[in-house]
């Protein structure tokens, strides 16, 4: 992975008719909320290398790799997972009121699979 190379984010494997990993239940003004908050969110991480948001700023931005033995789920359930995901990763949006974004990276590119505004992947 090139060092220096910022983070892309793409949403192709995208679940967000989950049933624990959902806006979709949220009141509209949740949502358009939770939209401003995200879309700054990954303003600010585009800005940042791999090792930025993965060492440099992990702390502020709660961001580490998902252990599915802590967590409530097994896997993300995509089609071929084990050869597209080898390492599964979480960041905040904001101070615990959003709560999570979760994906995996290749190379610089991190795909979001779920939306967690309700902190559900950890029991």
């Amino acid at each position: 992975m090139e060092h220096s190379q910022l983070i892309t984010f793409s949403y192709k494997y995208l679940k967000n008719n989950h049933e624990k990993f959902s806006i979709s239940q949220k009141s509209q003004e949740y949502i358009v909320k939770y939209s401003e908050v995200l879309f700054e969110r990954l303003r600010d991480i585009s800005s940042m290398t791999y090792y930025d948001m993965t060492v440099t700023n992990a702390r502020s931005l709660r961001c580490h790799p998902i252990d599915w033995y802590d967590t409530t789920e097994t896997c993300f359930g995509l089609v071929n997972e084990e050869q597209l995901v080898s390492q599964p990763y979480q960041f905040q949006l904001s101070s615990n009121e959003y709560g999570r974004v979760h994906g995996f990276f290749i190379e610089y590119v991190f795909y979001i699979v779920w939306l967690d505004p309700d902190h559900l992947l950890y029991s």
